[in-house]
């Protein structure tokens, strides 16, 4: 006998959960890709697309996954032998690094290690130090999806004015984007990416490159461009078919659409935020409760550098492996597996709480959880629930 019979609950931390009014949306015949409908629609979406990055530059829209956007990003902007500065706090900042070097950048990696987030005094040490700015960028991500860190990307605009640096500012948006709060104007970036399958709550296979004009003007003297990646055919085409340099992904622009609705225009991107913000604080207190009385413990020890998005555990020596395995077998709810940026990987669980998630699906995790520990005989503090529903209440 199992009690996971019935419908599944996929709380990883991407893809994430879609609403039903999104797949409905998906769900029509395919459209005129030349004229018409579609297109009328794909004009609204790209303004709405600059609201949640709270933009009033250019975002160009590609048909791939969040490493394509990486490589948009970087082939716009960079030559080979190029010298860029990543900052590594996890699986994701290193790779963006490793897909810069494989292309011909010299890409320089500070590393900080998997629970931590990046130490800008360090960073302002080594811009201050290159004085001849021969660094043309500096990478980072805004949360790491694979640890769970949120970096401080308005410091680094501080660090780079501070050394009078020309460098651009890139910054990975994958995990965070409508569920974090960013302003990637008013916090000085130059160049960000982000995907369909997270905070947008629409299937994977889009990704979106948002760029100002002093990274469009990079692009003039960038030797790694090519025809697909180019993003100035996508931000002013002179027919439709260029927007995505052939098909459009049509049924990804329906559903995109719609979910561009119930955030912007619906629920409205400050509310989001909140949403977000309180249920990642009910999950924080009960992890915290638990951890009173066992091996529970956050990977990131800091509230404030945590993400609203993504949670990141270890419940102690294998307990992670056995509680994943419990969840999805005995509960019907599936967590999100450890990266390879860690040790000792089966103490770890990751918990998605981005996108289309309200009270009772977070409060169904925790209570699984909580549940799971007792059936595995795995030592916590008995009122972790307790603490989560004290934030639910208040905040509402």
């Amino acid at each position: 006998m199992s009690l996971a019979n019935g419908r599944q609950y996929l709380a990883i931390p991407g893809p994430s959960v879609m609403p039903d009014r999104v797949l409905q949306a998906m769900h029509r015949p395919a459209p005129n890709i030349y004229r018409g409908e579609l297109i009328d629609m794909v004009a609204t979406i790209i303004p709405d697309l600059k609201t949640i990055a709270d933009t009033k530059h250019h975002v160009a829209l590609y048909i791939c996954n969040g490493h394509g956007a990486w490589e948009a990003a970087l082939v716009n902007t960079f030559s080979r032998g190029d010298r860029v500065l990543v900052l590594g706090t996890g699986r994701f900042g290193v790779g963006w690094g490793d897909m810069a070097r494989a292309m011909g950048i010299d890409a320089e990696l500070l590393d900080f290690g998997p629970s931590a987030d990046i130490d800008t005094s360090r960073v302002a040490e080594v811009l201050a130090a290159d004085t001849a700015h021969q660094i043309k960028g500096v990478l980072a991500v805004h949360v790491d999806t694979s640890t769970s860190v949120k970096n401080n990307i308005q410091a680094l605009r501080s660090c780079l004015d501070g050394a009078e640096h020309p460098a651009l500012l890139l910054s990975d948006n994958i995990a965070s984007l409508a569920c974090d709060e960013f302003h990637m104007d008013d916090w000085g970036v130059d160049i960000m990416v982000a995907g369909s399958q997270k905070g947008l709550m629409t299937p994977p296979g889009m990704a979106f490159v948002y760029f100002n004009d002093k990274a469009n003007a990079a692009r003039d003297h960038a030797d790694l461009v090519t025809p697909y990646w180019d993003w100035r055919p996508r931000i002013d085409p002179d027919y439709f078919y260029r927007y995505f340099c052939g098909t459009a992904p049509t049924h990804h622009l329906y559903g995109l659409r719609t979910a561009l609705d119930m955030i912007v225009h619906e629920e409205g991107l400050p509310a989001v935020w909140k949403r977000h913000a309180v249920l990642a604080e009910a999950i924080w207190a009960a992890l915290e409760v638990w951890g009173q009385a066992g091996p529970v413990r956050p990977n990131i020890a800091e509230r404030e550098k945590r993400s609203n998005a993504v949670t990141l555990v270890s419940f102690g020596t294998g307990n992670g492996l056995r509680l994943r395995d419990w969840m999805e077998h005995s509960y019907g709810v599936t967590l999100g597996i450890p990266l390879d940026a860690l040790d000792n990987q089966d103490d770890y669980l990751r918990i998605g709480h981005m996108g289309h998630v309200n009270g009772h699906m977070v409060m169904g995790v925790l209570s699984g959880l909580q549940a799971g520990m007792m059936a595995l005989q795995i030592p916590h503090g008995p009122t972790g629930m307790e603490a989560a529903m004290k934030v639910i209440a208040a905040a509402t």
